[in-house]
């Protein structure tokens, strides 16, 4: 069963994510098998991250945490929290799953 990671920034902790955001997306590549989607949550002005969103594939919710701790912007002390929700999957691509 899918998992729903959303992650929320430390306020004025840009610098944390540029930093570290080349071996984040290293992270995402060697990961990528578990992905669904990600991707940054971006404020209206289109520029500035906010956190970010991931959908992945594992089983259990100890895996979804591990994923999670083990990225380089965790590591990083970039989140403020961290929301984990099973996820069922509904459409995805345009796709009916039910």
């Amino acid at each position: 069963m899918p998992y729903f990671i959303e992650t929320f920034d430390r306020p004025n902790h840009g610098h944390v994510r540029q930093a570290h955001r080349p071996q984040h997306l290293a992270y995402l590549e060697a990961n990528k098998a578990k992905l669904l989607a990600c991707g940054a949550k971006l404020s209206d002005d289109g520029e500035t991250a906010l956190g970010g969103v991931y959908l992945v594939d594992v089983e259990t919710r100890a895996e979804a945490e591990r994923f999670i701790a083990e990225d380089p912007f965790t590591k990083a002390d970039l989140f403020l929290r961290i929301e984990i929700t099973r996820w069922r999957k509904a459409y995805l691509d345009g796709r009916n799953y039910l």
